[in-house]
């Protein structure tokens, strides 16, 4: 018996320590349950135990990862992997988007490289990016090209129109950077300048009186004991600390230890070759010169190294600036207080400043600026000179910066800034990235998948069969524009013409067409779909920049979720919204435009047209559901017509499997399937055979020594066949559909044996194996009979 735990006294009952062998305390306790008076036990928890053990682990870890060392040891560290300690911010990022790896996908626009780092793998997949594999790549040979250079003298500003997974592709970006910074190839060190007490400091740094000499305490003060430092200086810039080599023997030693790597083309970050230390780092450091007589080894006993990571949270090396009027980095003089108070006056008499802001921030890492073109001209027009040279002016000092800069900007905005005249001292420094939205719905409907598990995960409700496909394919139909006819040869013209948006989409997709096309015609327009989906992309308004928001979707399908009328998150519910939806021309911009011929941007249309494809589906599924014939009836017959095929072509005989002999191939079963397929006689029906080897030696050519997939190669002949035998037993299916209804609404009574087998075989197979529940299933089968069997 499973019963509640409650730890206390009182009237939730109590519990004492129980004895254990020998009067040794046991580990557990007895308790009382406070509802039926038994005793249970209760196995206890030993925090000091579990305690000792993370602080071990955590001392581990910390040791592992080197997290504090001397100037020395990260030289050594250095010499190690000079490649990886003298990356520049750019490379760092493109070494992020490596480290993940690549696949292959395909798309309307072509095979293209999808970088894993947008799966979040690192995370479980949570708020990964669906598609924008051509946003992935042409931010990808950017940071190639910024890393051969050494540096960011650019901004890549991603637009877009409003809700196209902009801020989702940075913010993947800035997870896996954190995610990268925790591991050893991604390791990141700046320093500290570090103060003894004054009887550790052998000759004083004008400490005062200095009292008997101290022994020596080593090469460094790197790793004292708190109680022995009187002061630490945290450098918020994060200086890289190889900027304290003076600058030739910095260049000398690059180039000594990075021979081989720049001679295969890696470039190390410029800042390292002709770049100094921060201001104050650069005080600090002339100071300590001074005051040691020029004898850099004592200097460097002051430095601690210390690893740090890069965090968006606490902005380190990540940080975000938003389109609110705020300052994105700026300095200040440092006071006296407790920490500086201890400083020698070698040090405490200089003006140090401190450093604030995002740029601040993010150096060495990436800066975001979150809708960068709301903000007025005059609050970014500093990025013009620090952009293309990496140096920030403030009031009182200079700082440089080596960070990659990633902005984004919806359409509107964007087309504003270009009328402006300083637009063309931007673009120079700039770099436009498109970020569209999703034309494939399959991808699109991922987007809401996701999105509903998320909000419905914790069990408030279930959700029906269909209900992100529909979403995912009225807006996708929404986003489609009318071919440019002109831009095809003419044999292809006429076919790209007679494209409707719904065409667009399944053709987008890779799904079969509609009836109406040829076996030629639908290769001749599966050839051209990457030139179809890539036409309008040097128009202002490109395919893909108008139509239905992913966020305007998403709060739609919740909207469909508190439905009345539905018991379930329905596609029903998710139509209904729809409806409503395209009446709100004045809420939303795509409303506004006209339709175009071809049914074009008639989005109320659109419900219709997703609404019947829906019911192709449900009525595909409750028919498989009856379980009248094998699914695998369809495959094996027209297995067997291609078999038949092609020994009628080759003039071979073939295997009878009735009398196990070799005969012609049967002209009869031929042209049954044939009848079935509505392919005609004669000529037409010789060619139609010739076709069908044809695609499959076509199939066989790019995918070498598989066995041919016929239900991919002739999806719409299988469905032909299933749908003439569903056609001839259309009345049947009608009464079984009334009788699963009456089922379902008023259980057994008024129905057969054999009926009542049929109705629970078909519930069962819904509910098993397309995911219906007894409520949704019913609304599909109510619509169903409504739509398709209302009369015989």
């Amino acid at each position: 018996m499973s019963l509640p735990l409650y730890f206390g006294r009182g009237p939730r009952g109590s519990y004492a320590k129980a004895s254990g062998v020998n009067g040794q305390p046991a580990d557990v306790l007895v308790g009382i349950h406070p509802y039926i008076g038994k005793q249970f036990m209760v196995d206890t928890f030993d925090a000091r135990n579990w305690l000792g053990t993370l602080a071990s682990d955590t001392r581990d870890t910390y040791a592992q990862n080197r997290r504090v060392m001397s100037f020395g040891e990260y030289l050594t560290l250095f010499g190690e992997s000079p490649q990886q300690q003298a990356r520049s911010a750019a490379e760092y990022v493109r070494d992020v988007f490596d480290h993940f790896g690549t696949e292959t996908v395909t798309g309307p626009r072509g095979p293209q490289k999808r970088f894993r780092l947008f799966d979040c793998p690192w995370d479980g997949g949570r708020d990964h990016l669906m598609g924008q594999e051509e946003v992935q790549n042409s931010v990808y040979r950017l940071l190639a090209n910024f890393a051969r250079e050494g540096t960011t003298n650019r901004l890549i500003l991603l637009h877009g129109p409003n809700g196209s997974a902009k801020s989702t592709f940075i913010s993947c970006v800035q997870r896996a950077m954190e995610h990268y910074a925790s591991l050893p190839a991604g390791a990141l060190y700046r320093f500290n300048w570090i103060f003894p007490v004054q009887k550790l400091v052998k000759g004083g740094i004008g400490f005062g009186d200095r009292g008997p000499e101290p022994a020596p305490v080593g090469d460094s003060y790197a790793t004292l004991d708190e109680d022995l430092v009187e002061s630490k200086l945290v450098d918020e810039l994060k200086d890289h600390p190889l900027l304290l080599i003076p600058r030739e023997r910095r260049r000398a030693l690059l180039d000594e230890l990075l021979a081989g790597p720049m001679s295969d083309g890696f470039r190390p970050a410029e800042i390292l070759l002709e770049g100094d230390l921060s201001p104050r780092n650069r005080q600090v450091y002339e100071a300590l010169l001074v005051t040691y007589h020029g004898d850099l080894s004592k200097v460097l006993r002051h430095v601690q190294v210390e690893r740090f990571y890069l965090s968006r949270r606490y902005r380190v090396g990540v940080a975000t600036v938003g389109p609110q009027l705020a300052v994105d980095a700026s300095a200040r003089q440092l006071t006296v207080g407790k920490n500086l108070a201890g400083l020698p006056p070698a040090i405490s008499a200089l003006p140090l400043y401190e450093y604030q802001g995002e740029l601040v921030d993010a150096n060495r890492g990436l800066v975001e600026y979150a809708d960068l073109l709301k903000r007025p001209l005059d609050a970014f027009k500093y990025l013009l000179g620090t952009v293309e040279d990496g140096q920030v002016s403030l009031d009182a000092v200079t700082l440089q910066v080596d960070t990659v800069f990633l902005a984004s900007s919806n359409e509107g905005y964007l087309a504003a800034f270009k009328e402006i005249p300083e637009f063309q001292s931007f673009k120079g420094r700039m770099e436009l990235v498109r970020a569209p939205y999703l034309l494939d719905y399959k991808v699109e409907q991922q987007i809401y998948e996701a999105h509903i598990q998320s909000v419905m995960s914790g069990g408030s409700g279930h959700v029906a069969p269909h209900v992100a496909w529909v979403a995912a394919l009225w807006a996708v139909l929404t986003r489609m524009r009318k071919p440019m006819i002109e831009k095809y040869a003419k044999n292809t013209a006429d076919l790209v013409g007679r494209l409707s948006p719904m065409d667009k989409a399944l053709l987008y997709a890779g799904d079969e067409l509609p009836e109406g096309y040829t076996s030629d015609q639908l290769r001749d327009l599966r050839s051209e779909r990457e030139k179809v989906a890539k036409e309008s992309d040097g128009y202002p308004n490109y395919e893909g920049r108008s139509g239905a928001s992913p966020r305007e979707m998403k709060l739609m399908i919740m909207n469909a979720g508190q439905s009345p009328r539905y018991g379930c998150l329905s596609p029903f519910g998710v139509l209904d919204e729809l409806e409503e939806l395209v009446k709100a021309v004045s809420v939303y911009e795509f409303l506004k435009q006209e339709p175009v011929s071809g049914g074009y941007h008639e989005h109320r249309k659109f419900v219709f047209q997703v609404r019947d494809k829906l019911m192709d589906r449900i009525d595909h599924e409750v028919r498989v559901s009856m379980g009248l014939v094998d699914e695998g009836r369809y495959l094996d017959q027209f297995s067997r017509y291609v078999s038949q095929v092609s020994a009628w072509l080759k003039g071979e005989k073939v295997d009878n499997p009735m009398t196990r002999k070799e005969e012609p191939a049967n002209e009869d079963f031929m042209a049954e399937i044939e009848r079935l397929l509505d392919v005609g006689t004669g000529s037409k029906r010789d060619e139609f055979r010739r076709d069908v080897i044809s695609r499959i030696g076509a199939w066989s050519v790019d995918h070498p020594n598989r066995k041919p997939d016929l239900e991919s190669i002739f999806p719409r002949h299988i469905e032909r066949l299933r749908e003439a035998f569903f056609s001839d037993n259309k009345r049947k299916i009608r009464k079984i559909n009334e009788s699963l209804l009456q089922f379902l609404t008023d259980g057994e009574s008024g129905l057969d044996r054999e009926t009542l087998g049929v109705c629970r075989t078909t519930l069962s197979t819904l509910t098993s194996r397309f995911g219906y529940c007894e409520t949704c299933a019913k609304d599909a089968i109510v619509m169903l009979v409504r739509k398709r069997y209302g009369s015989s």
